[in-house]
C-alpha cells in the first residue's frame, strides 16, 4: 500500500468512526429525552381518546394498550404512580378486592382529568376479583405485584338470567403481565390472587358506544356445558357473587 492510499484509507476510517460515534451519541440523547417527549402515559391517553371518538375499535384499543404495556419498564411505572405511597396502610378485605384511585404527575400534553379511570386493585391470597362480564366498557390490567390465576371468556349471547360464554384464556400471570377486555374479545375475566398480596394497575373506559356501561357477575362453577365449547352461565347479584367467589379455597 502506498502512502497516498494509506492516508485515504485512514481518513475514511476516521470519518466512519466519527459518524458512528455521533450516531451513538444521538441515540443516547434520544433515549434520554424520550420519557419527556413520548411518555407512555401520553400515548395511553391518545389511545383512549381515539377509542372515545370511535377512531379505533375496542379490539384495536386492546392491541395498542397491550403493546404499550409490554414495553413499559415496570419500575418506571411504579415510581410514576407512586405505588409505595398508594399501598401504605392499604386495607385488604376478607372478601374480594379493594381499590385506590391513581393520580398521574403533571406532564406536558396530558390533561389532569383523563378520559380513563386509573386505579390499583389489591387483594390477599385466595381472594378474587369475582368473575364478571362487561357491556360498553374496555379496560386494561397490568400486574404490579404478586401472582394471579386468570381466566377469560368471550360473551357470546345474553339471556335474561344467563350469559352464553366461551373460554378463551386460562393461565398464571405475574408482575409485568397484562390483560384487556372489551365487547369485542375476552369480555369476561376472573382473577384469583396466588401470592400473599397481589396488585394490578387498571385503566378503565366506560360508557362506550354512546351507551351506559353494565357489569354482570357470573356463577362460573354452575355453568352448564351446551356444546361447541359454550357454557350457559347464571348471572348473580353482587352480594351473592362476592360471598361465593370473593374468597376461594384452593
Amino acid at each position: 500500500m502506498n502512502r497516498k492510499t494509506f492516508i485515504s484509507t485512514l481518513s475514511s476510517g476516521i470519518v466512519s468512526y466519527c459518524l458512528l460515534d455521533s450516531l451513538f451519541a444521538t441515540e443516547a440523547f434520544a433515549k434520554a429525552i424520550m420519557p419527556i417527549t413520548d411518555h407512555w402515559a401520553k400515548r395511553l391517553h391518545e389511545y383512549c381518546q381515539d377509542l372515545d371518538k370511535e377512531y379505533i375499535s375496542p379490539g384495536e384499543w386492546q392491541d395498542h394498550v397491550e403493546q404499550l404495556f409490554a414495553h413499559i419498564e415496570l419500575n418506571e411505572l411504579l415510581k410514576f404512580i407512586e405505588f409505595e405511597k398508594l399501598i401504605q396502610g392499604f386495607e385488604y378485605p376478607d372478601l374480594g378486592v379493594n381499590t385506590k384511585a391513581v393520580r398521574f404527575p403533571k406532564l406536558d400534553g396530558l390533561p389532569e382529568n383523563t378520559l380513563f379511570y386509573k386505579k390499583i386493585f389489591g387483594l390477599k391470597k385466595g381472594r378474587s376479583i369475582i368473575p364478571h362480564g362487561h357491556s360498553n366498557m374496555a379496560s386494561a390490567h397490568l400486574v404490579l405485584k404478586g401472582d394471579f390465576s386468570l381466566k377469560h371468556y368471550d360473551k357470546i349471547q345474553q339471556e335474561e338470567n344467563h350469559l352464553i360464554v366461551k373460554p378463551t384464556i386460562s393461565k398464571q400471570i405475574h408482575p409485568g403481565s397484562c390483560s384487556t377486555i372489551s365487547d369485542e374479545r375476552d369480555n369476561i375475566h376472573w382473577f384469583i390472587a396466588d401470592s400473599e398480596t397481589a396488585f394490578t394497575f387498571d385503566v378503565i373506559m366506560l360508557n362506550l358506544n354512546q351507551a351506559a356501561y353494565d357489569i354482570q357477575n357470573l356463577d362460573m362453577l354452575e355453568a352448564e356445558l351446551i356444546g361447541e365449547g359454550l357454557m350457559r352461565t347464571p348471572i348473580l347479584n353482587v352480594e351473592t357473587a362476592l360471598k361465593k367467589y370473593g374468597k376461594i379455597h384452593h
